[in-house]
């Protein structure tokens, strides 16, 4: 039944992150952004990584994609009209892409795959829950860089209300 629930999930995921890629307006592409970010916490659900999933939803589906429904309806970006004629040449060079990604990530996912085997296999580790492992992880090997994203983020927010103020006449 998992295996099953896996594959509709999949598809569904798939099928909406191809919807945002190929249809012409910004609304309906959020919309299955928010889809996609949906699929993809159930399936980090079936991979038993919950906190994962919460955090996706809550990040991503929640806080990034209202705010890009919010920037899609400040801009009105409705009344851009969109071209409209089909661009062969980037569609190919996209499928070409695409596969040449594959291609090249395949060896990754082959050589992770014992790696994960070998952690599930763990007795230590297969004791602790996901966000101990994840606290203890991002607190001391991590620290650093969360650190600094956490400052990179605070500089993009300034930034934002620096720029998204209205000038006063002086």
């Amino acid at each position: 039944m998992e295996t099953i629930l896996f594959y509709v999930l999949a598809v569904v995921t798939l099928l909406s992150a191809v919807f945002v890629i190929f249809l012409r307006r910004p609304i309906h592409n959020v919309l299955f952004m928010i889809l996609t970010m949906i699929g993809l916490a159930t399936l980090f659900i079936l991979l038993h990584a919950e906190f994962i999933a919460m955090v996706q939803i809550i990040v991503y589906a929640g806080a990034v994609m209202v705010l890009f429904l919010f920037v899609i309806m400040l801009l009105n970006l409705e009344e851009i009209d969109l071209p409209r004629e089909p661009r062969p040449l980037r569609w190919g060079f996209g499928v070409i892409l695409s596969l040449a990604l594959v291609v090249m990530l395949f060896p990754v996912f082959k050589s992770i795959a014992p790696i994960i085997n070998g952690v599930a296999q763990n007795g230590d580790l297969a004791a602790a829950s996901n966000l101990d492992l994840i606290a203890k992880e991002l607190f001391t090997t991590y620290l650093l860089p969360f650190e600094i994203a956490s400052f990179l983020l605070l500089a993009a927010i300034i930034g934002t209300v620096v720029i998204g103020r209205k000038l006063t006449k002086s």
